[in-house]
Order: structure tokens, then C-alpha cells, then sequence
């Protein structure tokens, strides 16, 4: 039997949850990481609903986009909607995860497929995420470079955007003398000794941090390992909120809502008024996007589709570019099934007995929102 430990590993290897907004809420909110899991359940929001779904079909981890638990609890005695399902998790020992942001982040999560369904190409990040790129900045022996450099390449350092395997060396004489207690890989202690080494350095993505400490000393032929780790200033092109895309053509306006309203089953969009142009490339941000409306026109679009705009935050558009608000939860209807595909993906490489026929989409419609 898997532990949810190993569902969240799983999981997590795909979608780090290091790349979460910092307000967020995210991870195991409710349960014990050591339960072993009989059934998942993808749902979009863990209501009381859903808890007794996943009660009836025998699930006791819930897989959740938003999480249930946002704010602090002071108190857990059942008297708002958050609170009992809280209780109803915990008397039923059912274990609740949230990922939320770290998967509005993911270079294929919620943006990402949004982009799929209206059948755009060409996509970028609208907002890339700072500081989640970092640099590893080491010293080896020159005979022991290629299998160093090779173990961190195979954990996913030394990746730049749309390269890898990227790294600068530059050669020098590296020099040491052990004390009495130590055991030196190569030369004898109390004497000094030079060596030729090589200065290796590469960049990594920030989540791998300990994985790549822990690589490099595991295949580091010395006892004692020199390295530095520092934070750079690049922009990350595959870590941020928000995407923007082209349309195979162009399209009118009133055609690209239109597009926007079948593929996204809004029942209303609010939208600025029209600019008179036509729409070629869409900007997208699932959830709720105002904030994102300058970068949008910054990058060109032609329409900006999000959900949760303020009668305000309409005039932004400014006329040269649609602001379309199409429904918080219809900019995300389809993260149920995002969730589910990289469990499938994900689980088989951790556990493959593992039967893929118990990760089950959630039959519950969790939009708070109706329409007269």
C-alpha cells in the first residue's frame, strides 16, 4: 500500500509546491502523512459534499485545487461551512491536500491548459516568478569533473529555460592539509597536498536545492566539499502565473468570446468594450486575474481572459485590448482533470502496484456561483 507521503512525493516531483504564492495555503492541510491510502479524490473545492462523497466511495485522500483551510483556525466547533468540513475530514480520518498556486505556477498547469482548450500557440508565461533559479559553484579534481557533473545533470540541474545540461568550468590547483582526524580520498593527512580541480558551476531551479547538495556530496570524491549556493536575479520563462498565446487565425471579437464562452461553459461573460480590432493573441490567467490586466496589454494581447474583474478594474483595458471576465470557476473547469492526469502520470514511476482505476474525478459541481 502507498502512504499519502508517497502520493504527495509523487505528486510533488511533477508539481513542486515550493513555487506557491507566499499568501497561499498549500500541502497536507488535514491527516497524517503515514496513512495509507485506499482512494483518491480530485476535486476542485472540498466541500461537505464532497467529504461524503468520498466516504461513500471508499476514498480517504482528497485531492483538492483550492484549499479548504485558507486562514488561521481559532476555533474548530462546526459553525461555518470550513470548520465542519474540518471535522467531518477528521472523524472519518480522511487526509485533505491542496496545491493550488503551485499549479496556477507550472509551466503545464492551470494556464497552460486553458491555452490547450482555446487552441493556442506560441505560449509564454505572462508573469514569470523571480528568484527560483539559483547557482551551484563548486571545486572537483580534475579526473573526478564528468561524473560529478553528470549525477547533477541527472537530477535536473544545469536547465536555463530551454536548455540543459548547462555549465562554465574554468581549471586551477585546489590545495589542503587534513588534521589528525580526517580521511582524506585523496593524498595523507598531516601532509599538505595540491590538486589539480576543476571550478565547476551551474544553474538549477530553486526546488532542487537539497537534491543537488545532496548529489553533489554523495558523488564528490573528497570528505569535505567546498560549494556555494546563490540566489540570481534571472527571470524564470518557466515558472509564473498567467499565459499569453496565439490563435491558429484571427478572429473577430465577438467570434474569440464567443470561443472563449463554448470552451470555457461560461453561462455570461462581463467584458470592456470592444477596440474595433481583431483578436489574435489571447492572454489568459485562471482564478482570479485583475491584477494581471498590465502585464497583459504589456505583452501584446488582444484579449485578456480571467475571472473575479471589478466594475473598476474594466476601465484598464483602456481600449486597446477586450477584459473578459468569464467566471472564476469556469477559467478553472478543467483543473479536476489536470490534477488527475499527473496523479496518473506521476504514481506508476513511486508505486507501480499502485491501481491507477482508485484515482477518481470528484462528480460534485463545487461552484458556488449560479446564474438566473
Amino acid at each position: 500500500m502507498m502512504k499519502i507521503k508517497d502520493i504527495i512525493k509523487a505528486f510533488e516531483s511533477e508539481v513542486p509546491i515550493q513555487y506557491a504564492e507566499s499568501f497561499d495555503n498549500v500541502g497536507l492541510l488535514v491527516g497524517d502523512t503515514n496513512l495509507e491510502v485506499t482512494k483518491i479524490l480530485v476535486t476542485h473545492d472540498c466541500l461537505e459534499t464532497v467529504i461524503d462523497e468520498a466516504i461513500n466511495l471508499n476514498c480517504n485522500l482528497i485531492f483538492t485545487f483550492h484549499p479548504i483551510v485558507f486562514k488561521g483556525l481559532k476555533k474548530i466547533n462546526g459553525k461555518d461551512y470550513v470548520e465542519r468540513v474540518v471535522i467531518k475530514a477528521i472523524q472519518n480520518n480522511i487526509a485533505i491536500y491542496s496545491m493550488h498556486t503551485a499549479l496556477d505556477n507550472h509551466w503545464q498547469g492551470i494556464n497552460d491548459m486553458m491555452c490547450e482548450q482555446l487552441g493556442l500557440t506560441d505560449r509564454k508565461i505572462l508573469l514569470p516568478k523571480k528568484e527560483t533559479i539559483c547557482k551551484l559553484n563548486t571545486y572537483v579534481p580534475k579526473k573526478n569533473l564528468e561524473d560529478v557533473r553528470e549525477a547533477l545533470f541527472s537530477i535536473g540541474a544545469g536547465a536555463l529555460g530551454n536548455y540543459e545540461k548547462c555549465s562554465f568550468t574554468s581549471q586551477g590547483k585546489g590545495s589542503y592539509q587534513g588534521n589528525d582526524n580526517s580521511n582524506p580520498s585523496i593524498g595523507k593527512k598531516g601532509i599538505f597536498h595540491q590538486e589539480p580541480e576543476t571550478q565547476l558551476q551551474m544553474t538549477f531551479a530553486s526546488h532542487l536545492k537539497g537534491k543537488v547538495i545532496s548529489t553533489l556530496l554523495n558523488s564528490h570524491p573528497y570528505e569535505e566539499v567546498a560549494y556555494e549556493i546563490t540566489l540570481l536575479e534571472n527571470v524564470n520563462q518557466k515558472i509564473g502565473i498567467g499565459m499569453i498565446g496565439t490563435l491558429p487565425k484571427s478572429l473577430s471579437e465577438s467570434d474569440a468570446l464567443q470561443l472563449a464562452k463554448n470552451t470555457f461553459h461560461s453561462k455570461g461573460i462581463r467584458h470592456s468594450a470592444y477596440t474595433g480590432n481583431s483578436v489574435k493573441k489571447i492572454a489568459v490567467l485562471g482564478g482570479s486575474g485583475a491584477f494581471a490586466i498590465g502585464a497583459a496589454k504589456g505583452a501584446g494581447a488582444d484579449l485578456f481572459l480571467t475571472g473575479d474583474v471589478k466594475y473598476h478594474e474594466f476601465y484598464q483595458a483602456e481600449n486597446q485590448m477586450v477584459v473578459a471576465d468569464i467566471g472564476h470557476y469556469e477559467s478553472e473547469c478543467y483543473t479536476k482533470q489536470l490534477i488527475h492526469s499527473i496523479l496518473m502520470k506521476k504514481i506508476p514511476k513511486f508505486a507501480p502496484a499502485f491501481n491507477l482505476g482508485n484515482i477518481i474525478i470528484s462528480s460534485i459541481d463545487t461552484n458556488p456561483i449560479k446564474y438566473f
